[in-house]
């Protein structure tokens, strides 16, 4: 318990905001410019990718495969290696690739997921009064798979957040300079304090997505459904008559 009582000494201590070589509000803006900066990218390679293979059915074990493959990479060593391919130079490229990287798989599969989840039955008719490809991609489609994508983008922004402490390894800042620091010189109140504050970013940031997510659930759809990731059809519901058969 004291150490917890360290910890948030040290986090409301008023040496974090100028006393310290790399003042709080600085670590914490690097942090988060990092795992926006690397998610907003990894949307604008995965987005589009997940989209078609959701659109035409096509290339989703390959994709399933890349992304597997993703997962699998350590991040840290991803990121050494890239520092000294590409260059000491271009470390904060290195580290926003790797993080890159680790995001595209969850947002991949969340663009993909939400297409595969609609009834066939709600394209169908879309096809049938006469919509043409790109309506039924951008009136059904899309509405309808954006509340998994926000899920796949929520997983992704998690997943980031939590890994940006690494990019202190290369000396590019953020909340992980707290830890490497705090480890060497044995302040461990420094290493809890910087890790509660990166919970916290991770607590905020998926309650935010997990209120966007419900926000963008079309109307009609409930949020159960949508979460599971089934979607309502257009076949008409069985209803008892007056002698008691179904119509």
């Amino acid at each position: 318990m004291n150490l917890f009582l360290d910890a948030f000494a040290w986090i409301f201590s008023p040496d974090r905001l100028t006393g310290s070589s790399v003042p709080l509000p600085l670590a914490i803006w690097q942090h988060l410019a990092f795992t926006f900066g690397s998610v907003a990218i990894a949307a604008i390679i995965a987005i589009p990718l997940g989209w078609l293979i959701g659109h035409t059915g096509r290339g989703r074990e390959i994709a399933v495969a890349l992304s597997g493959a993703a997962r699998a990479l350590p991040s840290l060593g991803l990121l050494l290696l890239l520092v000294l391919v590409i260059g000491v130079v271009h470390k904060t490229e290195a580290a926003v690739i790797s993080f890159v990287l680790l995001a595209i798989p969850s947002i991949l599969a969340g663009a993909y997921a939400g297409f595969e989840a609609i009834d066939r039955a709600v394209i169908d008719a879309g096809r049938a009064v006469g919509m043409t490809p790109w309506q039924v991609l951008w009136k059904i489609e899309v509405p309808l798979g954006l509340p998994l994508l926000i899920g796949g983008l929520r997983s992704a922004t998690l997943q980031v957040v939590a890994t940006v402490t690494i990019a202190a390894y290369a000396g590019l800042g953020g909340l992980g300079f707290y830890f490497l620091q705090g480890i060497q010189l044995n302040r461990f109140d420094q290493v809890l304090g910087a890790s509660l504050i990166v919970v916290a970013l991770a607590l905020l940031l998926d309650g935010l997505f997990a209120l966007l997510q419900r926000l963008v659930v079309p109307r009609g759809v409930t949020g159960r459904s949508a979460a599971e990731g089934r979607l309502p059809s257009l076949r008409p519901h069985k209803t008892a008559d007056a002698t008691g058969s179904t119509v």
